[in-house]
C-alpha cells in the first residue's frame, strides 16, 4: 500500500491520456494442445529500445491445462471513487483465470514488468466453494474489490445453475463471494463493465460450457442457442434491472465497452455474427428516461468464398463471415476499434455521434481466405483478435488467437502466437507497423494484452472529463 494514490490512476480519462506511454505490454500465452503449462509474456513496446517488439520476460505457470484467455489488474483509477474507493493501493499484480481449470494466478509486478513473479495460486475449490461458479473469464478492478465474471455454474459441466460474477479482497485476493444479489433472467454470462458514478453495470452472454469448451456447436448456433442479451444492473443493489433481447438471430453478445468519461450514458457492444445473413454488428447501447435502450448502428458483411478455400465448418455457406470478436474505445471516446477475426480485418469507427459510427480506418491481415501477410514480411496466421488501445490513443496493438478449440474448426492449418501494432492518424486512420510483430515462444497461441500503466480496456473513471 503506498502513502499516497498510485502515479498511474487517473481521476478523469483526459488526465490517463496525458500521461506518460507505455515501454512495455503484457500478453498471455496459452499452450492449445495443453502439452505446456500457460504463461505471461512482458513484450518490449518502446521503439527506442533494441529490443522493440520482443519478449523480454516470461513468468510461466507451474500447472498445465488453465487456457488463459482474459486477466487484469487488481487495481485502477476506480480506486478514486469518491464514496468507496481504496485511493491507496497500488496497480501491482495482475489476475490471471484459468478459464478452463477455475484456477487463478495472481502476479506480481512489483519492480517493473520484467520482474513479474507469481505471488499467490487461487485453487479452483475455493472458487467453487465460496461461488458455485466455474470458468473465470474477464476481470475488472472495482473501486473496493475484484470482479471476476464466469461462464460456468456448478458441477463437472458447469451447468448446474447460470455462471455470475463473484468479488475477490484486492489486497488478500481471498474470494468472498457472489456478486448477484437478484439476477432477473440472465443464464448466460460473457463480459461485464460499468459507469461507476450512474451507478449501473452492463453484461452480456456468450454460451454456457458444453457450447464453446470443445468448439462451435454449429447445430446450437444455426438454432439461435448462443446468448443474444444484454443485462442491466443497479450496480450498488447488485439487481438486475432490465434486460433487452438483440434478437435470437444476433448470436453472441460479446465485449461491452461503455464511454469512458461518466457524464456519458452510453456504450458498445459487438455481436460475432447474426445467423440469417452472416453479418458482424456493433450496438449502441444508451440511458433515457430512467430505461436503457439499444440499438444496431453497424454492420459489417460476409465474404464471398470459393467452397474449396474454407474450412468445413462454413463451407455450405460459400462465404467468410467478419467474426466480431472483440471491440475496444479509445479514452477519448472517439474511435471504436472493431476485430474481424474471420475476415482478417481491423476496423476504425469514428463514434463521435455514437448512433452513427463512421468508418475511419482499415487494415487486413491475416484471414480465412485473405491469408494477408504482416507489412514486414511475417506469415500472420488467424485474424485480428484481442485488441489494445494506447492510453493516448495512438497505438493500437492486438493478437491472433481465439480460444483453443474455435480456433482449429475456423483456421484448421494451426494459429502460432503472433502480436502486431498499428500506428493511428492525427485525424483517424490506421497503418500496421512494419517493424513490430512480435514473435513468442514454440507452441504457445496470444490472447490479451495489458499495458504497463493501463490501458482503454482496464480503468474505470469516477470523475468527468472537462
Amino acid at each position: 500500500m503506498t502513502v499516497r494514490p498510485d502515479p498511474t490512476f487517473h481521476a478523469t480519462a483526459k488526465l490517463a491520456m496525458q500521461a506518460p506511454a507505455e515501454t512495455f505490454a503484457y500478453a498471455l500465452m496459452l499452450s492449445a494442445d495443453f502439452s505446456q503449462p500457460d504463461g505471461l509474456a512482458i513484450v518490449d513496446v518502446n521503439p527506442k529500445s533494441k529490443d522493440y517488439g520482443k519478449v523480454v520476460h516470461s513468468v510461466i505457470m507451474p500447472n498445465k491445462g488453465d487456457e488463459f484467455h482474459h486477466f487484469g489488474w487488481n487495481a485502477c483509477s476506480s480506486a478514486l471513487s469518491p464514496l468507496s474507493g481504496h485511493a491507496f493501493l497500488e496497480r501491482r499484480f495482475l489476475i490471471i483465470p484459468g478459464m478452463r481449470s477455475s484456477r487463478i494466478y495472481v502476479i506480481d509486478t512489483k519492480g517493473g514488468p520484467t520482474k513479474a513473479k507469481i505471488h499467490k495460486i487461487i485453487e479452483p475449490e475455493e472458487v467453487f466453494a465460496k461461488t458455485g461458479y466455474s470458468r473465470p473469464h474477464t476481470i475488472h478492478c472495482g473501486p473496493e474489490g475484484i470482479y471476476v465474471s464466469t461462464l460456468g455454474g456448478g458441477g463437472p459441466d458447469g451447468t448446474d445453475g447460470p455462471p455470475g460474477i463473484f468479488v475477490m479482497d484486492c489486497q488478500t485476493f481471498d474470494v468472498i463471494g457472489r456478486y448477484e444479489i437478484d439476477r432477473g433472467p440472465q443464464d448466460k454470462h460473457y463480459d461485464f463493465w460499468w459507469n461507476l458514478p450512474r451507478d449501473y453495470m452492463v453484461s452480456s452472454e456468450w454460451a454456457l460450457p458444453p457450447q464453446f469448451e470443445n468448439g462451435i456447436v454449429p447445430g446450437d448456433l444455426l438454432s439461435n442457442k448462443y446468448g443474444h442479451r444484454l443485462h442491466f444492473w443497479n450496480l450498488r443493489e447488485r439487481r438486475n434491472v432490465q434486460t433487452i433481447d438483440l434478437g435470437a438471430n444476433h448470436q453472441m453478445a460479446l465485449e461491452v465497452r461503455p464511454a469512458h468519461d461518466p457524464v456519458k450514458e452510453y456504450g458498445f457492444v459487438g455481436v460475432v455474427v447474426d445467423t440469417t445473413n452472416l453479418e458482424g454488428s456493433i450496438w449502441t447501447w444508451w440511458r433515457e428516461g430512467g430505461k436503457f435502450h439499444c440499438e444496431k448502428t453497424a454492420t459489417i458483411p460476409p465474404e464471398a468464398a470459393a467452397k474449396d478455400d474454407l474450412p468445413p465448418l462454413l463451407q455450405g455457406f460459400e462465404a467468410v463471415p467478419p467474426l466480431v470478436t472483440d471491440i475496444d474505445l479509445s479514452l477519448d471516446d472517439r474511435f471504436l476499434y472493431v476485430s474481424c477475426w474471420g475476415t482478417g480485418e481491423m476496423r476504425q469507427y469514428d463514434v463521435t455521434d455514437p448512433m452513427r459510427p463512421k468508418l475511419a480506418g482499415s487494415v487486413h491481415i491475416g484471414g480465412i481466405t485473405r491469408k494477408t501477410k504482416h507489412p514486414g514480411g511475417g506469415d500472420y496466421r488467424g485474424g485480428p483478435q484481442m485488441v489494445e488501445i494506447s492510453r493516448d490513443g495512438k497505438r493500437v496493438y492486438w493478437t491472433n488467437s481465439l480460444y483453443s478449440t474455435w480456433d482449429g474448426q475456423f483456421y484448421p492449418d494451426g494459429i502460432p502466437a503472433a502480436m502486431v501494432k498499428a500506428d493511428v492518424g492525427e485525424n483517424g486512420g490506421i497503418t500496421l507497423d512494419k517493424d513490430f510483430y512480435v514473435k513468442f515462444p514454440m507452441g504457445y497461441r496470444s490472447h490479451q494484452i495489458r499495458l504497463e500503466g493501463g490501458d482503454c480496456s482496464t480503468d474505470s473513471f469516477c470523475y468527468p472529463s472537462v
